[in-house]
């Protein structure tokens, strides 16, 4: 645990000094906090109930993209800098280095959504919001960025190129979000492939958090394809290891 607090220290002292991040950031609170302005206007003109579920699933779409350029650079940049091998024939562990890269990032977006927590209190102005909804979905909102994170976390241990990172942690990103699940519904397929397809479709584990109701089913699906995803990311370098 001492070595994987290390490198997470390590490294977000490194995102610190990376504009990127204060970038990525600032545009993820422009897009969303505009959008929640708009929605909120929406909500107020026509005497809708005060929600979040709109922003909230606005914020999981950015998220898709905005995920990987926090990601693309956790082990690439560690590749193309020649210190991944320096760190690999150290006493740290393949799974420590990845967990503590993977922490760092997961450190970041927590602080990336830390101000919207603001948005729920703007609308306790404008009316009386459940707040049930709202705390699952920022839980929904919390698991989904693990799912995102670890997904460009493999993304940038099989490259040393941060851009190309970028690019797969998207497309891994999308896939789960709208590719995995497209395929059921089409009539001629399995029913029992269409149930697997189903199951493995972001976009149906999120519904039950936007509305309250939070399933063990959709919080044990983010964190098994979490750590799964952090698995291969660990087997990938020790194959690293084992060339070098």
């Amino acid at each position: 645990m001492r070595n994987i607090l290390a490198i997470a220290k390590r490294e977000v002292a490194s995102f610190m000094l990376s504009p990127i991040i204060y970038l990525v950031t600032a545009a993820f609170l422009l897009l969303t906090g505009l959008y929640f302005w708009l929605t909120l206007t929406w909500m107020v003109e026509y005497g809708e109930p005060p929600t979040v579920r709109y922003t909230i699933e606005f914020m999981i779409v950015v998220f898709v993209f905005a995920g990987p350029l926090l990601t693309m650079r956790l082990l690439a940049q560690e590749k193309r800098m020649g210190t991944l091998e320096l760190l690999l024939t150290s006493p740290v562990r393949e799974g420590e280095l990845v967990l503590g890269k993977f922490l760092a990032g997961l450190a970041f977006y927590v602080l990336m959504v830390a101000p919207t927590l603001l948005y729920p209190l703007v609308l306790e102005i404008f009316g009386n919001p459940d707040w049930g909804p709202v705390w699952s979905s920022y839980l929904g909102l919390l698991l989904f960025g693990w799912v995102f994170l670890s997904i460009g976390t493999l993304a940038s241990a099989v490259t040393q190129n941060q851009i190309v990172a970028a690019v797969l942690g998207v497309a891994g990103n999308l896939g789960l979000w709208l590719f995995v699940g497209a395929p059921a519904t089409d009539p001629n397929i399995d029913p029992r492939l269409a149930d697997v397809l189903r199951i493995l479709d972001l976009q149906q584990h999120l519904d039950g958090f936007l509305s309250g109701a939070i399933d063990t089913k959709d919080i044990f699906y983010c964190l098994s394809v979490t750590v799964l995803m952090l698995f291969v990311a660990t087997r990938v370098l020790e194959a690293r290891r084992w060339q070098a």
